[in-house]
């Protein structure tokens, strides 16, 4: 299935989560001098506008970076990437993950991208041609399986799926401990939505059982409309970090007291 377009959802509060949790974690490992590898399964467009028709007909960003935004400084990782980004690209400019991995990672890190959409992955190719990285129109799954363990061995792996696939929910624990196992020293990353009706529990309880010493964190939120089923975002982080799951403490504060939702 092939219909998802993230232009419509772009900087709405679980962007927000997901990006400023993933560059603080990018920041703290580029500190190091050794290079690292950064994979992403389903990376989308990379740099969407959030004044155009598809943003504007959900305006999920008002809710999201709109009134997010604070709480994080002019010195945070997140903070100084949207700042290049909208510089260079205009102020409604958003950056998807995969630019926030280019700006932030340097010429010896490797950046491994995959996009199955037809459109989005030509939009993809185009935003990341001026930042090196390579770009895969490639299930994302079979990608990271078949880079696992990469070179360099140290880095991250983003896994963000849709969900559109319902099989997602059963499938990804297994995909994530076949490359736990060829990739045990790995930043392996997971985004998925609070929903409503629970669908994401049995994954999560899963993967708890599986992981234990991982981080697993969330923000709760309101629907972005009347009956949308998504209430929050979380994120289940194996080897995270330093600092990361402070990091993620501080997030749930503000989330808290900007929108209001409870974890």
């Amino acid at each position: 299935m092939l219909s998802y377009q993230h232009g419509y959802h772009a900087g709405n509060p679980a962007d927000v989560h997901k990006h400023g949790l993933l560059a603080f974690m990018l920041s703290y490992m580029v500190s190091k001098d050794k290079p690292l590898t950064y994979i992403e399964t389903h990376a989308g467009r990379a740099l969407y506008d959030l004044e155009d028709a598809a943003a504007r007909k959900t305006g999920e960003a008002a809710q999201g970076i709109a009134r997010l935004a604070g709480c994080f400084g002019a010195d945070h990782p997140y903070a100084q990437v949207l700042e290049q980004t909208r510089a260079q690209h205009g102020a409604t400019a958003y950056p998807g993950s995969p630019l926030i991995a280019a700006t932030l990672l340097r010429p010896d890190d490797r950046l491994h991208l995959a996009e199955l959409h037809p459109q989005e992955y030509e939009a993809l190719d185009f935003a990341m041609s001026a930042h090196g990285g390579k770009c895969y129109r490639q299930d994302g799954f079979a990608l990271a399986q078949s880079l696992c363990p990469p070179t360099p061995r140290r880095g991250v792996i983003l896994i963000d799926p849709s969900y559109e696939i319902k099989s997602d929910y059963t499938d990804i624990p297994r995909r994530i401990g076949l490359m736990h196992r060829a990739w045990n020293v790995g930043v392996i990353c997971l985004w998925y939505p609070l929903l409503r009706n629970g669908s994401h529990a049995p994954m999560l309880e899963a993967l708890a059982r599986a992981h234990p010493e991982a981080l697993r964190h969330e923000v709760a939120f309101p629907p972005a409309r009347p009956g949308h089923g998504m209430i929050g975002s979380g994120l289940f982080v194996i080897n995270p970090p330093y600092g990361t799951r402070q990091e993620a403490e501080r997030l749930s504060r503000c989330f808290a007291a900007r929108t209001g939702g409870t974890t």
